[in-house]
């Protein structure tokens, strides 16, 4: 018998700490939910799941290390109607308050850092060669009240084999009409003395939000979850789900600009997980 675990996805605007937020508000604030980082006793950063309007002008640590957040103020969960009501943007180029030290397309995109472009509210964001006259879906702002009803399940099967997994998932609740890809994060993609590139879970790793906001998605992945003692292992630990704000698929990379520049996270597990799952090629 094949083993299936089943998840339920979280709500977030965040992918790794830095930048902390891959949304950001119409004052240029990031719109952070996901992990907050706070001062503990004796000075120690506390990091946990939480919602917080969070400054650009935050203390950017080195890649790895974590540093508390410069709070504007925390996010209710309930949402009062001026938040739920708050226009959402991307961030602009170069991505502020980040020490990700990635090409996100290094064959397409290997000046992505190099452009300058302000931040977009993200039914505007500049879609290449886009004329009105083609028809934009996404055409009315994008609030936070709509960000946060999306739902996602996630169901991992084990091949009989051992040697694929597959990944089925089940939305509501999503911007309609909307282009997502979904990401695989794998046990070094932050790792501080070698991250690994992220990459899609599957190719193309493309669903659309129907008119109702719901959608599915499938992949079959290769040997996914190595044994975790195995040199050079490197497990599959997250899934993301990425709001596309280009409307458009990248091939074998999740993004031109990733983290918030064209890429936007707005479903994923709070922790690392599959640590029941081993795999092998």
């Amino acid at each position: 018998m094949s083993l299936t675990r089943t998840y339920e996805l979280s709500i977030t605007t965040q992918g790794p700490p830095y930048p902390p937020s891959e949304i950001m508000d119409a004052g240029g604030d990031f719109v952070v939910i996901g992990m907050i980082n706070r001062e503990g006793a004796g000075g120690a950063v506390e990091r946990s799941w939480g919602a917080a309007i969070v400054s650009p002008k935050s203390e950017l640590p080195p890649f790895g290390e974590q540093v508390p957040y410069a709070i504007v103020r925390e996010l209710d969960d309930a949402l009062p109607e001026a938040d739920r009501e708050m226009v959402l943007y991307t961030l602009p180029l170069p991505l502020p308050c980040t020490n990700y030290p990635m090409v996100f397309a290094p064959e397409q995109r290997p000046d992505a850092g190099t452009l300058v472009r302000p931040s977009y509210p993200l039914h505007q964001a500049p879609i290449p060669d886009l004329r009105p006259e083609d028809g934009p879906k996404v055409t009315e702002p994008v609030t936070l009240g709509q960000w946060v009803r999306a739902r996602g399940e996630l169901r991992v099967t084990l091949a009989p084999d051992r040697r694929s997994a597959d990944f089925a998932m089940e939305f509501a609740g999503m911007i309609p009409n909307s282009l997502y890809t979904v990401m695989s994060l794998r046990a070094h993609d932050l790792d501080p003395a070698g991250p690994t590139r992220p990459g899609p879970l599957g190719v193309p790793n493309v669903f659309v939000a129907d008119a109702d906001g719901r959608a599915r998605y499938h992949a079959t992945m290769p040997n996914p979850f190595p044994d975790p003692g195995r040199e050079g292992a490197n497990r599959i630990v997250n899934v993301v789900v990425l709001w596309m704000s280009y409307q458009q698929n990248y091939g074998g990379a999740i993004g031109w600009f990733g983290l918030g520049g064209d890429i936007h996270a707005q479903l994923k597990l709070q922790q690392p997980a599959f640590h029941e799952f081993v795999t092998t090629d």
